[in-house]
């Protein structure tokens, strides 16, 4: 590759300001799907690859001294710190998935997630707001509860409706369900996600989230029959048994 550069007659060069935009995205996204990959494996039998995570924090850490001033590279960094923040607490001793709501908080490493929020805000302060300046808003959120009682669901839910109306993206109606359901009940929950069984029906965090909100509902069969084809749906190990194991408890 070296010698195929050297010998190369084309000198290397930045690109065009006018590419840098969409070029910055690409490599924010890249950065993105690095961390999600570590944070929560998509196979094998170990929740998360913190050899990659740890790459990603690096790579947008380094992103982040070479522009400063971007709000979107802070908004990426704030985000993977805030969320890295909270993987001692993912885990019991036995290596099995905690979910959010039920993970011990004094485990949550609080210099990340100190450090994420001055991030954040700092870039928020901008006025340039972005998708992932959006994410890191909503983890700050979660990781400032010191209780998942205490979590203000208002305003996670506002943030993932500014964020759905900018991106689309279905997987935050996905999680905007769960917040709308801890404001309004289950029910209210379940009425969002009416119509994204043709976009993420393939998609076991769908059929788990639904799963969830039926069994929050009272909706018991309904909920284990869900769980179980999330479970079989789901490619990483501890999350398919973490499913697994709901579908059991509620069939009990």
């Amino acid at each position: 590759m070296t010698q195929k550069f050297g010998n190369s007659s084309r000198p290397f060069e930045l690109p065009p300001e006018s590419e840098w935009s969409e070029r910055l995205r690409s490599v924010l996204h890249v950065l993105y799907l690095l961390f999600s990959e570590g944070y929560t494996t998509s196979g094998g039998d170990e929740l998360t690859r913190t050899d990659l995570s740890g790459e990603a924090i690096r790579l947008a850490r380094a992103t982040h001294h070479a522009l400063p001033q971007e709000p979107e590279v802070t908004g990426l960094l704030a985000l993977m710190l805030l969320t890295d923040a909270r993987r001692p607490g993912r885990t019991d001793s036995d290596g099995a998935l905690i979910p959010l709501l039920k993970q011990d908080r004094t485990r949550w490493d609080r210099n990340r997630i100190g450090e994420g929020v001055a991030l954040i805000t700092g870039a928020l302060e901008q006025h340039r707001v972005g998708e992932y300046q959006l994410q890191a808003a909503i983890a700050a959120v979660h990781d400032q509860a010191r209780l998942s009682a205490d979590t203000d669901w208002s305003a996670i839910q506002s943030l993932y409706a500014r964020l759905e109306h900018m991106t689309g993206n279905p997987m935050v109606r996905l999680n905007r369900s769960v917040a709308v359901s801890m404001l309004d009940g289950p029910r209210a929950g379940l009425e969002l996600l009416d119509g994204l069984a043709d976009r993420l029906g393939g998609h076991h965090r769908f059929h788990a989230v639904r799963a969830h909100l039926l069994a929050e509902a009272g909706d018991t069969e309904a909920a284990i029959t869900e769980f179980r084809y999330a479970s079989q749906e789901a490619t990483n190990l501890r999350e398919r048994y973490y499913l697994a194991t709901e579908a059991a408890r509620l069939a009990e």
